[in-house]
C-alpha cells in the first residue's frame, strides 16, 4: 500500500491513506479563506474541491494569479482522491461517528 502524503506546504506528514490525509488536513491546518467568495474552508482538499465545485477555472485563474499548469495539478488532486477515497468515511469521522 502507498503512502499518501499531506500537500500543504511545510507539513509532508504520510498517511496510509487519503482519509487519513483529509481528516488531518481538516483538524490539524489553519483554515483558508477562498479568494473568490470568501467562505472558510479546511485547508486541502476541502479548499480545492470548493474551488472547482463552486467557481469556474477563471475566476480561480484570476482570484489565485493562477495558470493553466496550476489548474491541472489542484484538478488532478481532486480526482485523485475522489478515485481513492471513502468521503462518507471522512464526513463520520470528522462528524465524530466513526474512528
Amino acid at each position: 500500500m502507498s503512502r499518501w502524503n499531506c500537500g500543504i506546504a511545510g507539513c509532508g506528514r504520510e498517511f496510509d491513506g487519503p482519509e487519513a490525509v483529509i481528516v488531518h488536513q481538516t483538524t490539524e491546518h489553519q483554515r483558508h479563506e477562498c479568494e473568490v467568495c470568501g467562505t472558510i474552508v479546511p485547508e486541502g482538499y476541502f479548499a480545492i474541491r470548493h474551488a472547482f465545485d463552486e467557481h469556474t477555472r477563471a475566476e480561480y485563474v484570476r482570484a489565485y494569479d493562477a495558470d493553466g499548469s496550476d489548474v491541472r495539478a489542484r484538478e488532478g488532486i481532486k480526482e485523485e482522491i475522489e478515485e481513492n477515497a471513502d468521503l462518507q468515511s471522512v464526513v463520520d469521522r470528522l462528524n465524530g461517528n466513526s474512528e
